[in-house]
């Protein structure tokens, strides 16, 4: 059994959901530099943008890319949800890959919620649309959230640096570290 400090000294696995429908999106590049600020840590990137489209939206938990990211959320100590905002609201992307895991999939996980858009308009969508998502999977840890408006996204600011920061924080605090993985 492992003692509470080596829990702590553990490197953590991070999961990374994109909710990008592109790869070349401000979504993309911000992630980019959040999985710069998390080196030493096993992080996974995970496109739903890249998973059996018929599949995802039929929710098929048989089909092996489906399963795979199921698993993928599952193994993970800390999960980070990315999404631009379109009209006040996350992508379908996040929705549909959510809506295939179970309502505890989430819970014991640290959770950070991440989106970007182009007005400052689109940050409530963290708190009011994000977050009560992330709630819905059993998300109770759940770091505060980060907006970056799509003009700024092609510099790493010192603002994203200070939530990963506490993300990571986070992950060390928490009791379930390496033991769920």
């Amino acid at each position: 059994m492992m003692s509470t400090s080596d829990k702590r000294s553990a490197m953590a696995t991070i999961l990374i959901v994109s909710g990008s429908p592109s790869p070349e999106a401000p979504t993309a590049v911000l992630l980019r530099q959040v999985s710069d600020l998390l080196k030493g840590h096993e992080v996974h990137l995970l496109s739903v943008r890249d998973l059996p489209t018929v599949a995802l939206l039929s929710g098929d938990l048989l089909d092996p890319a489906i399963r795979n990211a199921i698993d993928l959320v599952d193994r993970a100590d800390g999960v980070i949800v990315a999404s631009p905002v379109y009209r006040a609201a996350y992508s379908g992307l996040v929705q549909s890959l959510l809506n295939l895991l179970r309502k505890t999939a989430l819970t014991g996980k640290v959770v950070l919620p991440l989106a970007n858009g182009g007005t400052q308009g689109h940050l409530v969508a963290i708190d009011y649309a994000l977050r009560p998502l992330l709630a819905a999977r059993g998300a109770t840890d759940v770091v505060p959230g980060h907006f970056v408006l799509d003009a700024d996204v092609s510099t790493p600011s010192p603002e994203l640096a200070g939530v990963v920061r506490r993300f990571a924080g986070a992950l060390k605090e928490n009791p379930g570290l390496a033991t769920a993985s």
